[in-house]
């Protein structure tokens, strides 16, 4: 099982979490990690990839049920 807790400053963690996490997990073996958060940003890769995919015809486009169903087909998800 994950767990992830999205903190916007270390000021937040208090002992009620730990209890949390104490009375999730038991006698488990668990991992903390403690990173900062970064800000995530589209690289111009990505900009040069979305903006290919905006300049595509309008007959061309699939549902997402119709996407994520060919995903499923192709790779068992």
């Amino acid at each position: 099982m994950n767990v992830t807790y999205h903190l916007s400053s270390a000021e937040e963690l208090n002992a009620e979490m730990l209890e949390t996490i104490k009375a999730t997990f038991k006698t488990k073996a668990i991992k903390i990690i403690v990173q900062e958060e970064e800000e995530e940003r589209l690289t111009a890769e990505m900009k040069a990839d979305l903006d290919y995919r905006l300049n595509e015809p309008t007959t061309q486009y699939i549902t997402s049920k119709d996407s994520i169903d060919r995903l499923k087909n192709k790779y068992g998800v």
